[in-house]
């Protein structure tokens, strides 16, 4: 049976690294930034052009008038090179994608893009401050006061968009099917215990 995995993670919870122990666990297709090179193939343009947009809103603006060759016959957003676009492009290769079997996805508003599949799970990984601090110290190799800009520039980046294209609320409990926090039994055990809550939800022992 087909199952699809959504992960929305806080930065320096480790959700990407849950999010693939889980795709090795449910032998599914892993898509982080990956389905940034699919859109890109499906759709013609740079791939750049999704990494720049990929979780944030805005970067387009002063790029909202570039004219667009047609694609497929269908002018889309008035064939403007828009933000929008860029969304709606990323989507479809994430629909496309789930379409063609089972499937981890890392963001990038899975959850919502794939609201009307069946067998799918939304899960959310958190963790305190302080923990995230030190994992983003280790990963970039910085001091605790760039470690704590970074989280909270990457992470109002994330909110403002996912919040925009679902009109829900980032992180919100009331969006996901369950919320960790991966402090308490570390990366490997918490993806255990996930496995283990959709298969319980799947009906498997």
């Amino acid at each position: 049976m087909k199952i699809i995995i959504n992960v929305g993670r806080q930065l320096g919870s480790g959700g990407r690294v849950i999010a693939k122990l889980l795709a090795d666990e449910f032998g599914c297709q892993f898509y982080d930034r990956e389905i940034l090179n699919l859109a890109a193939k499906e759709s013609g343009f740079s791939e750049k052009f999704f990494e720049q947009n990929d979780e944030h809103k805005g970067f387009l603006r002063s790029l909202f008038n570039i004219r667009l060759p047609y694609i497929g016959g269908n002018d889309i957003h008035d064939n403007r090179f828009s933000q929008e676009s860029l969304f709606q492009f990323q989507s479809d290769a994430i629909r496309r994608a789930a379409e063609a079997g089972s499937c981890v996805f890392v963001g990038r508003c899975a959850d919502y893009v794939l609201r009307d599949m069946e067998n799918v799970f939304n899960i959310f990984i958190t963790a305190p401050l302080e923990y995230r601090i030190r994992q983003v110290r280790e990963r970039h190799g910085c001091d605790e006061a760039a470690a704590r800009k970074i989280i909270t520039g990457q992470e109002k980046d994330r909110a403002t968009y996912y919040n925009f294209y679902t009109g829900k609320r980032w992180g919100d409990s009331a969006s996901y099917d369950l919320c960790v926090d991966a402090s308490i039994l570390g990366q490997e055990e918490t993806a255990k215990w996930i496995a283990e809550f959709i298969r319980r939800s799947k009906g498997e022992k």
